[in-house]
């Protein structure tokens, strides 16, 4: 098995992909480059083999959405750390991969939220650790700048597929968080992050909402459960003003409750503390690895 890979889910960017793959080729580290097409209708597939015969290339037929592509991207890496990028983020510079590697060197890290700037938006670097010294846990990461132990992915089943689209990170954080394991804020150099214009208002609306109500169902204990599905469910619903995002939105809520009703939603709550530390982590921001809600946690996972 080698030490890392670099899994790009795409779809129909193809030269946003081809930016994101240079860069990775530009690692230090050599990891293996894995490219998951989630049935692109432009020659994405056929400028990947061309122009990049060295990277690895799955191709599916129809289009099954990220979450799935990124579990099953997963499956077939051969890599032990596993960095996920989307197709609209580079790498900013050739030591990335190897920076973080070196995070990985407490067996209670699972995963590292890389530090990324969304280019588009300011020049912030997000979830950079607050020291060099010191681990620092954060609440969770996003999907296009974050590595992650394979084995610890596998073993707490990858993400829910239920969910289709958004949330799925923070729902496995708190499942990891759950399992004795934190999330890592980095120490590298960012990744770049270029926002594509290309995305459906209408689809991140409605499986926002509905997931965000799926996660309380999924994870949150009693007695916080009822308190928490309800404030969520308000929350969500107001959200935007505008009526047809709004609608869209409460269409979500909907579906979710649907979901929990008719039993395909798989509720598995995490503990009470876990829960608790969970939200401090939410709240505060990282707190360091000395923290006593993080200590006593580890401790009671033997780490």
């Amino acid at each position: 098995m080698t030490k890392a890979t670099v899994l790009i889910t795409t779809k129909n960017r193809c030269d946003d992909l081809r930016n994101a793959i240079k860069s990775a080729l530009c690692q230090s580290a050599r990891p293996e480059i894995l490219v998951v097409d989630d049935g692109s209708t432009d020659n994405t597939a056929n400028m990947v083999r061309q122009e990049f015969p060295d990277v690895k290339l799955h191709v599916s037929e129809n289009s099954k959405g990220y979450i799935f592509q990124r579990n099953f991207g997963a499956r077939i890496a051969s890599g032990e750390i596993i960095f996920s990028m989307d197709d609209d983020a580079v790498f900013s510079g050739p030591l990335i991969v190897e920076q973080t590697l070196k995070d990985f060197d407490n067996p209670i890290i699972g995963a590292v939220a890389i530090p990324y700037i969304d280019i588009n938006k300011s020049p912030r670097i997000n979830d950079l650790s607050p020291s060099n010294e010191l681990i620092y846990a954060a609440y969770s990461y996003i999907g296009t700048s974050h590595a992650i132990r394979k084995d610890i992915f596998q073993s707490l089943g990858g993400y829910r597929e239920l969910l289709i689209h958004q949330s799925e990170e923070e729902d496995l954080c708190i499942r990891m968080l759950n399992s004795g394991h934190i999330v890592r804020c980095g120490r590298s150099d960012p990744i770049h992050h270029f926002e594509s214009p290309r995305r459906s208002f209408s689809r991140m609306d409605f499986y926002g909402a509905r997931n965000k109500v799926l996660y309380a169902w999924n994870n949150v204990p009693f007695p916080y459960f009822p308190f928490h599905l309800a404030l969520t469910t308000f929350l969500t619903s107001i959200q935007n003003h505008q009526p047809n995002r709004a609608f869209t939105r409460w269409r979500g809520v909907w579906d979710a409750y649907s979901l929990c009703l008719s039993n395909k939603a798989d509720r598995r709550p995490v503990s009470s503390s876990v829960y608790r530390l969970s939200r401090k982590l939410k709240k505060k921001g990282p707190l360091p690895i000395h923290d006593p809600a993080l200590t006593n946690l580890l401790k009671s996972n033997g780490l």
